[in-house]
């Protein structure tokens, strides 16, 4: 049994509207009502952080005070994953296609997110995914669970899933961080790291992925691919 673990946000989800979202906001709340501060396009800002620019440098380059920037780091922090921003999610493009594709091939099918369970919720529900996700195959925060860092969580969760999940011929993991390919690695999985999200090349390649992909869609391919020839 071929199984596919796929992170959710970046991989499936575009995240970028809700990010610049909330840039747009802690921008306008931390700079003073006679400040001139520089709003950065949203591909200005998508690509700083995909480049992993941190929020204070960000904020500086929009023409923040340090301080100022300092507290709009922290704001972003607060706000970013709040409920009245989940909103601007979208589906990524040939994301849904492509989970038709791994469901109709009979691939074993893993979300593994940083999400907590009530944010997970909603996207299936915003986007009518819970078919593609049996409970059984979901592995994502609790709403109480006291978050780290991405880095230091995934691999926790990624034991979890692989302690429950029954055994499987091959295992891909898909994602668009450091945190999912160094929760792969960590557990011996091969990764696809993914273009379409929170990270550009340069930062996958540092953290040297088997494999990097424009995206979901490209992924799912590679893995059907593989299984044809396997067949074969």
């Amino acid at each position: 049994m071929l199984r596919l673990i796929s992170d959710f946000d970046g991989p499936i989800v575009d995240i970028s509207e809700r990010y610049y979202r909330v840039y747009e906001l802690c921008l306008e709340r931390t700079r003073r009502q006679d400040q001139k501060v520089r709003h950065l396009s949203k591909a200005e800002f998508w690509q700083l952080k995909r480049a992993r620019v941190p929020e204070k440098q960000i904020g500086m380059i929009s023409g923040l005070e340090e301080q100022q920037a300092e507290e709009f780091a922290q704001m972003r922090k607060k706000t970013a994953h709040t409920q009245p921003y989940f909103k601007y999610d979208e589906l990524a493009p040939g994301a849904l296609a492509a989970l038709e594709k791994v469901q109709r091939a009979g691939i074993d099918l893993v979300v593994l997110t940083m999400r907590r369970v009530k944010e997970l919720d909603y996207a299936f529900e915003s986007f009518d995914l819970g078919k593609f996700f049996p409970e059984n195959r979901c592995y994502r925060l609790s709403n109480d669970y006291r978050k780290k860092s991405d880095i230091e969580d995934k691999p926790i969760l990624m034991k979890e899933a692989l302690g429950k999940l029954p055994p499987a011929s091959d295992t891909w993991m898909v994602g668009d961080t450091e945190a999912d390919i160094m929760a792969a690695k960590r557990h011996g999985i091969k990764v696809i790291g993914v273009l379409c999200g929170i990270r550009d090349r340069t930062s996958l390649e540092a953290f040297h992925p088997d494999l990097i992909l424009n995206n979901f869609s490209e992924a799912v391919d590679f893995l059907l691919h593989q299984t044809g020839k396997q067949a074969g």
